[in-house]
């Protein structure tokens, strides 16, 4: 898998046998939807497999992707993708990455208690066990996120999700075969 754009483009990834990827026409309409230029934002990759949509973002310019994966081998892999794409820090010596082995909605009450916020969620979880309403849930109930923040959700067509969530309401919807971009806003907030 390459990355698309950015920095990194056209630069080859590594993928875990394990993992479900993002396929990228999804990968393209997501960063077609949010804007080709992430300078400055904030992304939280929750679910993350192989770390692409973070990279993605990192390749675009983003401030900041936090990759929150509970699989080692997977973190592995995302930590050998950073390494391959030879991602350093930004001038002011900061890194633009982060990997956290953990539990993704764990992560999200740790998030709210270092008072971090995200300028974009992205969620990916296993198809099979529905999370997608549940994450949507979690960050009603955990301040990570602020008004005018972009909460995507990748799912299966069967997994209907709501209109709305708690301060949440569904902004759009995509749809890629047998698979949906969810995509929310808080309500009130400008697009």
């Amino acid at each position: 898998m390459k990355i698309l754009a950015g920095k990194y483009k056209n630069h080859n990834i590594y993928m875990p046998v394990t993992i479900r990827p993002t396929q990228n026409i999804v990968r393209k309409a997501v960063f077609d939807f949010l804007g080709q230029d992430m300078t400055g934002l904030t992304f939280l990759d929750l679910f993350s497999g192989s770390g692409a949509m973070g990279l993605e973002a990192i390749s675009r310019g983003a401030q900041k992707a936090v990759f929150v994966e509970k699989d080692h081998l997977c973190a592995k892999v995302i930590e050998e993708n950073i390494t391959l794409l030879k991602i350093g820090p930004y001038e002011n010596y900061q890194y633009p990455y982060e990997v956290i082995q953990a539990d993704s909605f764990g992560t999200i009450r740790e998030m709210e208690r270092q008072k971090r916020q995200f300028d974009i969620i992205y969620i990916d979880p296993p198809y099979e066990k529905e999370l997608g309403k549940k994450a949507l849930k979690l960050l009603d109930t955990y301040g990570i996120v602020h008004p005018n923040s972009w909460v995507m959700i990748e799912h299966q067509k069967r997994e209907i999700l709501p209109e709305s969530v708690g301060r949440f309401s569904l902004f759009r919807e995509k749809k890629y075969g047998n698979k949906i971009i969810s995509i929310y806003k808080i309500q009130n907030s400008k697009p």
